[in-house]
C-alpha cells in the first residue's frame, strides 16, 4: 500500500563505494579458524543492500569455493543467526520464506500470514503468489484456505486475490454510502455482517477508504477501529484491524507492531526480527519518525532495553543512528 513513485524510505541503501571481493574476504577471515568476529560480520551485511549481499555471496563462492549462507549457519546461532540469514534472502524470498514457514507443519502463525498479507501492495502480494508457487510447488492461497476457516479465511482470500483498486480519484456519494453500509452492518445491526466488512475493506482503493473512514466517524461517533473491535473477535479482528491501519498508514502500523513486540514481558522477537528485515530498504526511516512521536522514545532506545548481544546490535545496525 506504499505510494507509486515515491523514493523508497529504508535506511539501508545501497553501500557507497562497494567492493564485493573486499566484503568476501573480510566475512572469510572473520568465520575461519577459531572464533568467530561477530562484529565484523555485523559491519558488513547490515550496511549493504540486499542486490549487494547477492553479489557478496556470489563472490565468496568464486574465491573460496564455499557458500556462504552455509557458513554463517555454522558460525552463528539463535536469533542473531536468524538476523542474518533472513539478511541474506532477497524481500521477496524472505516474504515467501516467512509464509511457509508460517503454514508448514501443525498450528498456523496467524500473525506472520496478517502483517503481510495485509501490509502488501497487488503488485508485491502477485510476486510474492508466484514466488511461493515456484518455490514450494504449492498455491498459497490453497495453503492459507486449508490453514485457516471462517470470515477469517475470507479477509485473507479476498487480500490474495491481489485486486484491491488502485484510483486515487474517489467518488462522495460512493463514500457515503459505503460508510452506510459499513454503519448498517455493524453498529445498526444485531450480530454483525461480516461479509460487508470484508468486502469494502479487502477491496476499495485506499483513497476511497480513508473518506469513508471518516464518513463512517461522522454518521457513528465511532472510529472504524473501535467498532470492529466491538463487533467482531480473534484473528477476524485482528486481520480487519491491520488491514484499517494500513490503509490509515503503513509506517504507523509497523511501528505500533514493533511496540506491542516489546512492550511485553518478553520480547516478541519473530515479529521484530521479520518487521525490522523486511522494512529495512522500504520505509524504516519513516516507521521510525512515527515510533519517536508516537510512543515518545526511539526505535533504537527500545530494542537497545529489550534484546542483547549481537542481536541486539544487528538489529541497531539495520535501524540506523539514533532518531533526534
Amino acid at each position: 500500500m506504499a505510494s507509486k513513485g515515491k523514493a523508497p524510505r529504508g535506511v539501508i541503501k545501497d553501500y557507497p563505494n562497494f567492493d564485493p571481493n573486499n566484503d568476501a574476504e573480510q566475512l572469510r577471515k572473520a568465520m575461519k579458524g577459531l572464533g568467530t568476529d561477530e562484529s565484523a560480520i555485523i559491519s558488513i551485511l547490515t550496511t549493504r543492500s540486499s542486490n549487494q549481499r547477492i553479489k557478496i555471496s556470489l563472490q565468496y563462492k568464486t574465491l573460496f569455493g564455499r557458500d556462504l549462507l552455509e557458513d554463517l549457519k555454522s558460525e552463528l546461532g539463535g536469533k542473531f543467526e536468524k538476523v542474518i540469514v533472513g539478511l541474506m534472502k532477497t524481500p521477496l524470498q524472505y516474504d515467501i520464506s516467512e509464509l511457509h514457514n508460517a503454514l508448514k507443519g501443525a498450528g498456523t502463525d496467524e500473525k506472520c500470514l496478517i502483517e503481510i498479507l495485509a501490509s502488501r501492495t497487488n503488485q508485491e502480494l502477485r510476486a510474492i503468489i508466484q514466488a511461493y508457487k515456484e518455490e514450494y510447488g504449492k498455491d498459497l492461497e490453497e495453503c492459507v484456505v486449508s490453514d485457516t476457516s471462517g470470515h477469517f479465511q475470507r479477509i485473507l482470500v479476498i487480500l490474495l486475490q491481489a485486486s484491491r483498486e488502485e484510483s486515487t480519484a474517489y467518488d462522495e456519494a460512493a463514500v457515503k454510502n459505503d460508510a452506510q453500509e459499513l454503519f448498517q452492518a455493524g453498529e445498526l445491526k444485531c450480530g454483525t455482517d461480516e461479509s460487508m466488512f470484508l468486502s469494502i475493506i479487502g477491496s476499495k482503493s485506499v483513497h476511497h477508504l480513508r473518506r469513508v473512514f471518516a464518513e463512517y466517524m461522522k454518521i457513528s461517533g465511532y472510529q472504524i477501529e473501535e467498532s470492529i473491535a466491538s463487533e467482531t473477535s480473534g484473528n477476524l479482528r485482528s486481520a480487519l484491524l491491520a488491514v484499517v491501519k494500513c490503509i490509515r498508514g503503513v509506517p504507523e502500523y509497523f511501528a505500533e507492531m514493533l511496540y506491542n513486540a516489546m512492550k511485553v514481558l518478553g520480547t516478541d522477537d519473530d515479529t521484530l526480527i521479520r518487521i525490522m528485515i523486511s522494512r529495512s530498504e522500504v520505509d524504516l526511516l519513516d516507521i521510525r519518525k512515527v515510533f519517536q512521536r508516537n510512543y515518545g522514545k526511539s526505535l533504537q532506545s527500545m530494542i537497545k532495553s529489550d534484546t542483547s548481544g549481537d542481536y541486539r546490535n544487528a538489529l541497531l545496525s539495520i535501524c540506523g543512528g539514533e532518531d533526534d
